[in-house]
């Protein structure tokens, strides 16, 4: 007798990430109650299963949902608002005047909806995002149907979210209980980064973080002038203030980490730290390089993030996955460092590791949540086609994505968003734009 299953997809290739290096084709996905139950041969699966619904994808590749390990999604609403500016002038001068009068609930409302719907569009099922009100972009991602880590927080100085150290954190670990155990939500600290964030608070942090098992999400060495700062006042490099506060350790998500030496990757090997890339951001700033090649060699665990749109300018994960490989080439001058394969596990399994939600999401594996995208794989710039890994990080982008699932939920059909009024989000966006432009 057949046993009755919610979903069976059928595309032309399956790349699981898991085994490494593996596709198959002529398979099927067997979904039910929102895990993967089976990946097996279309025949067995045929004999075995009798779904509610079967879904052939020919010409299509289903893989893992995109994992965008950092970014501030309600700053879509900033998009092209500031660009061609070094960092410390396009933060002073233009983002941060902007956010002061600007960031409200419903600023963060509409810009973490429009954020929502192009990464959806784009590929990613999972994203971890640093930003005020973070209960609203919760609650945003929550009806969107998309898997989301908040990283709440945490600066000295006064914001639209808070007025100091004391009332993030109330916030933050008030967020955390309101949603402790959500199938789809996480909850972290995010100290904002060295230079705005004191002593006090950061041992504050690291002693709240081991005791409730919470991860940390902090940018750090991101640019030369960060560094010199640190040196000039503190006397240490950042990471080694870091360590000497106890932040480091293997809940740290140490974000851009392009102003490196062997001494700081030294530090994160032997606190067992992670790093997020986020290449296109960081090249755009022109921030610098992070050694990408080299801390993996050194075996730090690495996602990768787009940053905000404020600064990248897309919350495009194939854009970034393709920049990422690229430019790990050409800095470490060796056309082997972070090939196809590698770069798609950093975009999906890697980051879900990062995070520590590698249990339920990443790859397409027996018993995890089905967090899952179908990729088109028949125009003109994508055929020839010899190795599907390839042409997915040399050659493929974002609008090929054509179907996207989370938890075996349909966020995106045929291109179509399922969970978010595409018309509506639009129209809000441009009252937005034509507000902050004319005050601009």
């Amino acid at each position: 007798m057949q046993e009755q299953v919610d979903l069976i997809l059928q595309p032309q290739w399956i790349l699981p990430i898991v085994p490494a290096g593996q596709v198959y084709e002529d398979c099927a996905l067997v979904i039910h109650q929102g895990l993967i139950k089976a990946l097996l041969p279309t025949a067995e699966a045929d004999r075995r299963y009798q779904p509610d619904k079967t879904i052939k994808l020919p010409n299509q590749v289903v893989m893992p949902g995109l994992v965008n390990a950092h970014g501030h999604a309600a700053m879509s609403l900033l998009r092209g608002y500031a660009d061609d500016l070094e960092l410390n002038d396009w933060l002073k001068n233009y983002i941060w005047p902007a956010e002061s009068h600007w960031v409200s609930e419903n600023f963060v409302r509409d810009g973490t909806r429009h954020a929502i719907a192009e990464m959806i569009r784009s590929g990613t099922t999972c994203f971890s995002d640093t930003y005020f009100f973070p209960e609203v972009a919760v609650e945003v991602a929550v009806n969107a149907g998309i898997r989301m880590r908040a990283a709440f927080p945490v600066f000295e100085l006064p914001t639209a979210w808070g007025q100091n150290p004391d009332e993030y954190i109330h916030k933050g670990l008030t967020l955390r209980d309101d949603y402790k155990g959500h199938e789809l939500i996480d909850i972290a600290f995010a100290p904002h980064a060295p230079y705005t964030v004191e002593d006090k608070t950061f041992e504050r942090i690291a002693m709240l973080s081991e005791e409730l098992d919470a991860h940390i999400h902090l940018h750090l060495h991101e640019t030369a002038q960060e560094i010199e700062d640190s040196l000039k006042f503190h006397r240490v490099r950042p990471i080694e203030r870091m360590e000497r506060l106890g932040i480091l350790g293997p809940r740290t998500e140490t974000v851009h980490m392009t102003q490196l030496v062997d001494s700081d990757i030294e530090l994160l090997a032997r606190y067992n730290s992670s790093v997020v890339h986020c290449p296109k951001s960081n090249m755009k700033l022109a921030s610098g390089i992070c050694p990408v090649q080299h801390l993996r060699e050194t075996g730090i665990q690495m996602a990768l993030g787009t940053d905000g749109a404020a600064s990248n300018n897309r919350l495009d994960m194939f854009s970034e996955l393709n920049a990422a490989s690229l430019l790990a080439k050409v800095s470490s001058l060796n056309p082997t460092a972070l090939n196809a394969f590698d770069s798609l596990k950093m975009a999906t399994l890697d980051g879900a590791r990062v995070m520590g939600i590698d249990n339920k999401t990443g790859s397409l594996e027996v018993g995890k949540q089905a967090d899952m995208i179908s990729v088109t794989l028949d125009s003109i710039h994508t055929h020839p086609l010899y190795q599907v890994a390839s042409q997915l990080v040399y050659a493929s982008e974002a609008n090929q994505v054509a179907n996207s699932w989370v938890s075996g939920r349909q966020l995106l059909e045929n291109g179509k968003l399922c969970t978010i009024h595409e018309q509506e989000l639009l129209a809000k966006s441009r009252e937005w734009a034509n507000q902050i432009a004319g005050r601009a």
